[in-house]
């Protein structure tokens, strides 16, 4: 037993005490009690996440190095081991649960120890030799928890939300595309599911594109809010610890090493007590997945049936809706989208818990605010690829069908409001409900308008463009 102690483990201390380590890794005593006291959700951190936080930690070694505080040849080692795992290495050395106690403790001290054990190992010494390397001295030099975790946060969160513009930019381009191509299908406006008036099925598909575009810049303002940053705050805002120089230089350094143009808290306390941004932030994501779910649910609407439905759209058969079934073909890529959006609005509401629950100079549960947000976004782009890919781009219109509810609707009495009065109208439409008789059947039986006359007026198309349909004589 002694024998494979000493050939299968290290010994490290901490203020806690001692703990036996595995020889080979990079990882440290803290890191495997995060990793033994928060066994939570099963999932590690996510790995923009890691390379984010090996990215402050370049940044920090530069800066450090650069005020002479850091040894040359540490600051070399320390950026290359930060390389490493910028560049996807290391990752499985990150043991620690996404949510975990202690603001994010466990997170950051499992990126110093990876960091300061290759670095040694680059040095030529052996992991866990810390005379060489220090994970607090050295690579947590002028830093604390409370101002790398948020950094990184916001950092992890600017490049996810990169990504779901870039795919909502495509979605809108989709939209848009149908939104031409079905210009020209007339079919019933609906609301609060009763007949209104006849509308375009391209004006829909418009308006959806329009939603969207509106989501983007929503998202990209957000986005904006994240580049401020509380880095050089250490513990509390007062940056105690940290070098008046490093402060003065690590956002400007940390902007060079991730491209990203970043700005440092005008007030530190104030971006080390505060986690607004990432409200905002979670706030635009949940107010696109409604607006994508609504969309879902008008698609849902228009393709049901196909047979006793609305039946005016075709969604892409993407798979068997029924094991029992035969034939039958669900809306599988709206429904998904839905769950999405549910899944976003209740992350939206632990998000927002969270940054309430913040106590005087520090918010202790950025880890559940990120594992939340991060989800959100991820779930988001991935929800928009399907639903561009596997939906929108295949819908059809069913013409016919279109123009066949748009006839034998009682909602085209809209226009003849201003000919006949409001009261006449009215009168026909109960009429054409209770008989069952078209509209156009009844107005000629009536008298009120001849052929001619009714054909201007209930021009279908005329009727999804602004002004009053036809040129008669309106009731004054």
């Amino acid at each position: 037993m002694e024998q494979r102690k000493e050939t299968y483990f290290r010994v490290e201390s901490d203020s806690i005490g001692s703990r036996e380590v595995p020889k080979n890794a990079y990882y440290g005593v803290q890191s495997l009690r995060g990793f033994e006291n928060f066994r939570i959700t099963g999932n590690k951190l996510n790995k923009e996440f890691i390379q984010s936080l090996a990215e402050t930690k370049k940044a920090s070694a530069i800066t450090n190095g650069q005020i002479g505080l850091l040894d040359k040849k540490i600051e070399v080692a320390i950026v290359q081991a930060s390389d490493e795992i910028i560049n996807g290495n290391l990752h499985e050395e990150f043991i620690t649960d996404s949510i975990q106690g202690g603001a994010g403790t466990s997170m950051n001290m499992n990126a110093n120890e990876v960091i300061a054990n290759r670095a040694i190992e680059i040095l030529g010494g052996q992991q866990g030799d810390y005379s060489i390397v220090h994970p607090n001295d050295h690579v947590n030099m002028g830093q604390s928890t409370n101002d790398i975790i948020p950094t990184a946060g916001k950092l992890t969160a600017i490049k996810l939300l990169d990504k779901v513009i870039r795919k909502l930019e495509e979605l809108q381009s989709a939209l848009s595309d149908k939104a031409r191509e079905f210009d020209h299908v007339i079919k019933m406006g609906r609301t609060q599911m009763q007949d209104a008036v006849p509308i375009r099925l391209g004006q829909e598909f418009g308006a959806y594109a329009s939603v969207v575009k509106r989501d983007i810049k929503r998202i990209r303002r957000s986005r904006e809010e994240l580049k401020i940053v509380n880095l050089g705050a250490t513990a509390i805002g007062t940056g105690i610890n940290a070098d008046k120089k490093y402060e003065e230089d690590i956002v400007k350094n940390l902007s060079v090493v991730t491209g990203i143009e970043l700005t440092q808290s005008e007030d530190l306390v104030d971006g080390t007590q505060n986690v607004d941004g990432f409200v905002d932030a979670s706030s635009s994501i949940k107010t696109c997945a409604v607006s994508l779910s609504k969309i879902a649910n008008d698609l849902r609407l228009m393709s049901s049936g196909p047979r006793t439905g609305f039946g005016e759209i075709n969604l892409p058969a993407k798979q068997n809706g029924s094991s029992i079934m035969p034939g039958k073909v669900n809306p599988v890529i709206p429904e998904v989208m839905s769950q999405i959006a549910f899944n976003i609005i209740g992350n939206d509401v632990t998000i927002s818990m969270a940054a309430e629950a913040g106590q005087l100079e520090l918010n202790a549960f950025e880890p559940v605010i990120f594992y939340n947000l991060f989800q959100s976004i991820e779930t988001l782009t991935n929800g928009i690829d399907t639903f561009i890919n596997n939906c929108i781009v295949g819908i059809t219109a069913n013409e016919e069908r279109c123009r066949e509810l748009v006839e034998n609707s009682v909602g085209i009495v809209t226009a003849l409001c201003p000919y006949v009065g409001y009261k006449e109208a009215a009168k026909i439409a109960k009429t054409a409900i209770k008989t069952k008789e078209p509209v156009r059947k009844l107005i000629l039986k009536e008298g009120l308008l001849n052929e001619e006359e009714l054909n201007n007026v209930l021009d279908a198309f005329s009727m999804t463009e602004p002004g009053i349909v036809g040129n008669l004589k309106v009731v004054k």
